[in-house]
């Protein structure tokens, strides 16, 4: 499976997924058609589907164009989702299979970003794409949802096989990475990946794919269980009580809206 990611607006990815044995291809979360049939027409492919995460229009604003360009494209998204989801031809439900040539992927419900979000995990390629819910470094806003539901989204996607590539819906992971170093100045892996963020930033390179592996090791709303973390959390919010999970993630996500 080669996977190329697009970027779009001024942070967004999209993502061409192409099978090498059929040359389909298919594009998750297109905000802007023109980046992506520009890729399609260089690259030879036969465009065939859109996986959506959500319905936010910075990851399905360009899949009306994307229709219009190419007869019988299949738009696949959340079915909880389906009104808000321009488009969209088949509904999936967590636990269903999507096809893309020969490549397969299994649809996991990973909700509070937005009530429908789901993600499209390609076991056999390692790799899953996680839209607004896991980012590299981060977690997406709690638009829809509260934290103890991030929290089982998130906790899916951690028990994926550490090696599982994550291609997430935005580069942020620099100021995502930078906040974390101010909860875990100590974490090693953390320091360490954020000085490769920077180089590649500094070289206009793109920061995605991360892995399963490297998040548990240096994203903060995986770490709930690291003490360091934990103690400087409540040096910033005292009330928070000893040993409640929830309520520490939901102050990493208030003290991260802020920074």
């Amino acid at each position: 499976m080669d996977v190329v990611p697009i970027p779009q607006l001024s942070d967004n990815y999209a993502y061409l997924i192409v099978d090498p044995a059929s040359h389909e291809a298919a594009v998750v979360d297109c905000a802007e058609a023109a980046p992506v049939l520009d890729e399609v027409r260089r690259r030879g492919v036969r465009l065939t589907t859109v996986l959506a995460t959500h319905h936010h229009f910075d990851h399905v604003g360009g899949n009306r164009d994307l229709a219009a360009a190419i007869p019988g494209l299949r738009i696949h998204g959340s079915a909880d989702d389906a009104p808000r989801i321009p488009g969209i031809t088949d509904p999936v439900h967590d636990g269903d299979t999507v096809g893309v040539g020969t490549l397969r992927a299994r649809v996991v419900l990973i909700p509070a970003h937005t009530s429908g979000h789901v993600a499209y995990h390609f076991a056999d390629a390692k790799a899953v794409f996680t839209g607004d819910t896991l980012f590299a470094g981060g977690c997406g806003r709690l638009f829809e949802g509260d934290a103890a539901q991030m929290m089982t989204s998130l906790g899916k996607l951690a028990a994926l096989p550490d090696d599982t590539r994550v291609y997430c819906g935005h580069e942020y992971t620099e100021k995502n990475l930078r906040f974390a170093a101010t909860l875990e100045p100590g974490n090693r892996a953390l320091r360490d990946k954020l000085a490769a963020v920077e180089q590649l930033r500094r070289a206009g390179r793109p920061t995605v794919p991360s892995t399963v592996g490297e998040e548990k090791a240096t994203n903060p709303f995986l770490r709930t269980d690291s003490p360091e973390l934990a103690a400087a959390v409540r040096e910033r919010r005292p009330e928070i009580p000893a040993g409640d999970r929830v309520a520490l993630f939901a102050a990493v996500r208030q003290l991260k809206d802020r920074f």
